[in-house]
């Protein structure tokens, strides 16, 4: 499969008249589509209901977009919480998946009326000496424990998460939550993380719902919802079939008929926890080559950094380049994309195959729309760049300006270090 770019060169030169690069760019098209695929898929379950991961993509302009498609949010920070409530978003439209918990955290989303979903057995108490009671529905993060997998392939590792509670601990949170006042109960789960594949969500729901019979026969309380969480991934390489949510959905529905619907438990609302899914392919970083240098190995500076996409440096994950205006050559030279950290993994790519680049060429880097712009930093005193969004009229809003110095230096209110220079 050929990664194609929902921009053209002709567009971002535009664009870069009035916003220098680096900075991402995000498809309204294409979320909006996939927002509606989303909800068709599920259309089957009455309760259902997305909850967006805000730490993948934290903009209030995004967030609200979804929320037009009945999309909540899944938070898992203070700060978090404040972005949601800034958006309109309040009561069960939100739900709380933090873990380490502190206390000022489980007040404000008691406050704005928000799911709390437990990640331990020990945060029963901490959550009723913090707001002082058990609210009426509240969830519980289960962690089976072992390998997860899909026929032979080992998807990933639960037992090594530090997320979520065991099967026996679940049995007992949950006749604990019932005497104290508990009435809805949901579940939640998050087993493997970016499966391209659409046999995840369903054996996952398999998992969840098996428990969701055991617990509500053992405990006797009512199930309201159960959250399949994230994990669906994305086709980051070229190589990739893109998931197919409609199939996904459908896989779902089957589980839930053979398993649910005969326990009695027909009536239990679909929840989902998407973030990478709902934004990843809809974004994209946009830099600039700004310098070539020829040693042991071809280096090609750009004027992006790890400080705009870390997941590289951090995972050596990969994501696709297009040379803007070279998408036909060949890709005859080998390159390292590199940034101007002073860490030798500030590398967007590493001996890739790219047409020849020169000097002012324009790259775009893949599949940053979610877990890229969010994931910045400010080493090296390095500023975060602009979010923009390419409207489906073809026009460009900014949606989050770039950092400037003032912003980098605001915090230093007990050494007013940037007035000084401003003075000199």
């Amino acid at each position: 499969m050929k990664k194609k770019v929902f921009v053209n060169k002709e567009q971002l030169e535009d664009i870069m008249q009035t916003y220098p690069t680096p900075f991402h760019l995000y498809d309204e098209k294409g979320i909006r589509e996939n927002a509606k695929a989303l909800n068709e898929a599920f259309a089957w379950n009455p309760g259902f209901k997305e909850y967006f991961a805000v730490k993948a993509t934290p903009n209030p302009s995004l967030i609200r977009m979804l929320h037009e498609y009945g999309n909540g949010v899944d938070c898992s920070s203070y700060t978090e919480l404040l972005l949601a409530r800034a958006c309109g978003i309040v009561g069960e439209d939100i739900m709380v998946s933090s873990n380490n918990t502190p206390a000022k955290e489980f007040v404000l989303a008691h406050e704005l009326g928000a799911i709390i979903n437990l990640d331990d057995i020990t945060h029963i108490d901490f959550l009723e000496e913090a707001i002082g009671h058990i609210p009426e529905t509240i969830s519980c993060r289960f962690n089976p424990g072992g390998l997860f997998k899909i026929s032979n392939d080992i998807m990933d590792n639960p037992g090594d998460s530090k997320y979520g509670m065991t099967p026996k601990q679940m049995v007992e949170a949950f006749r604990i939550l019932k005497t104290k006042g508990a009435k809805e109960f949901g579940i939640h789960a998050f087993l493997a993380s970016n499966t391209v594949t659409n046999e995840y969500y369903p054996l996952l729901a398999k998992t969840l719902f098996e428990e969701a019979v055991r617990l509500q026969k053992e405990t006797g309380v009512h199930i309201k919802f159960i959250n399949l969480s994230g994990g669906i991934g994305i086709p980051y390489t070229p190589d990739q079939e893109p998931n197919d949510i409609r199939l996904i959905g459908e896989g779902v529905r089957k589980v839930y008929e053979e398993i649910l619907v005969p326990a009695g438990m027909g009536d239990v609302a679909i929840y989902t926890e998407l973030g990478r899914f709902m934004m990843g392919p809809y974004g994209c970083l946009v830099t600039k080559a700004i310098h070539e240098k020829h040693i042991y190995k071809d280096y090609v500076g750009v004027d992006a950094c790890a400080v705009d996409l870390m997941r590289p440096a951090m995972y050596g994950a990969y994501h696709h380049i297009t040379v803007m205006g070279k998408e036909n050559a060949p890709r005859d030279c080998k390159y390292d994309i590199v940034g101007a950290l002073c860490e030798n993994n500030d590398k967007f790519a590493i001996d890739r195959m790219l047409p020849c680049i020169e000097h002012g060429d324009l790259l775009v880097i893949h599949d940053t729309g979610a877990h890229g712009f969010s994931m910045g930093y400010n080493y090296n005193g390095k500023l975060k760049s602009a979010e923009l969004l390419l409207k489906e009229s073809g026009s460009v809003e900014l949606i989050r300006r770039a950092e400037t110095a003032d912003d980098y230096f605001a915090t230093f209110d007990c050494f007013p270090i940037w007035d000084q220079l401003k003075e000199k």
